[in-house]
């Protein structure tokens, strides 16, 4: 088995990724719609959008039946992101990169992969939208026109998270729109001698109610901490999600001691 070669840039690139906004998505429905035509354009069991992180594939969307994560280490995706270019696998059992892969040899029993490189604005390649099949087949260049038609418009989503500053859920900001913000209320503390506290808050038992009650109660109760967060605090003070179940709280004009009596 080959293993993925590891990106000159691969510092440059996970940065990219991480403050793209895109991790932080839990679920995308522009994703899922791209990720279902070309499952049924292509007449294949499973079409994928992956993010490739430091160690493991970020599945963003699956159509049909996909892992729960995959090591980088092992996967196709990882070598995907080498490349300018597609990676198209005819028959992995006739291919000696990947004839005795995990994924060929055990489950989910890998025979064809078509994966097309996903690009960032900045130009960083931080994933892929991919085809796999269970058994061999041929993949004309009409068929690599299309995926990359479809990749192309996965990217234009890609452009679209990167842009927001505000989280689509709680309508607080995001990290990139606290990134952002953060330099300007910097500056302004800074030139006034204000103090400034970052105080970071986290929901305990967060993943209990996913796993017992859904994700939709799980949304409900992000949105809730949001509101808490808008009652509890000024409109001075900058409010942010992280992702997950993680949110921050930038106090404004104000020592660790006011933040503590604050939180």
């Amino acid at each position: 088995m080959k293993t993925p070669a590891t990106p000159e840039n691969e510092m440059d690139r996970l940065n990219s990724l991480r403050e793209s906004g895109l991790l932080e998505i839990e679920r995308s429905p522009a994703f899922d719609r791209l990720t279902r035509l070309a499952k049924r354009f292509f007449g294949v069991p499973l079409a994928m959008v992956n993010l490739v992180e430091e160690h493991s594939l970020v599945i963003k969307s699956a159509n049909g039946d996909a892992p729960d994560t995959v090591p980088r280490n092992i996967s196709f995706c990882g070598h995907v992101i080498l490349s300018q270019n597609p990676l198209v696998v005819h028959d992995t059992q006739q291919d000696p990169r990947f004839v005795d892969n995990p994924l060929v040899v055990g489950q989910p029993g890998i025979r064809f992969y078509a994966g097309i490189p996903l690009r960032l604005r900045d130009g960083a390649s931080v994933g892929s939208l991919c085809l796999i099949d269970y058994a061999p087949r041929a993949f004309t260049e009409g068929d690599l026109a299309v995926l990359d038609d479809l990749g192309a418009l996965v990217e234009g989503e890609f452009a679209a998270v990167s842009a927001a500053t505000t989280d689509e859920l709680t309508g607080l900001f995001n990290r990139r729109g606290f990134n952002q913000f953060v330099r300007f209320t910097l500056s302004v503390a800074q030139r006034r001698a204000e103090p400034l506290t970052l105080g970071w808050l986290d929901l305990d038992h967060f993943k209990a109610i996913n796993d017992r009650y859904g994700h939709e109660e799980g949304d409900n109760a992000l949105k809730a901490m949001a509101g808490i967060m808008r009652k509890s605090f000024r409109e001075a003070d900058l409010l942010v999600r992280f992702g997950g179940d993680e949110f921050a709280v930038l106090f404004a004009d104000t020592d660790e001691q006011g933040a503590w009596i604050a939180m």
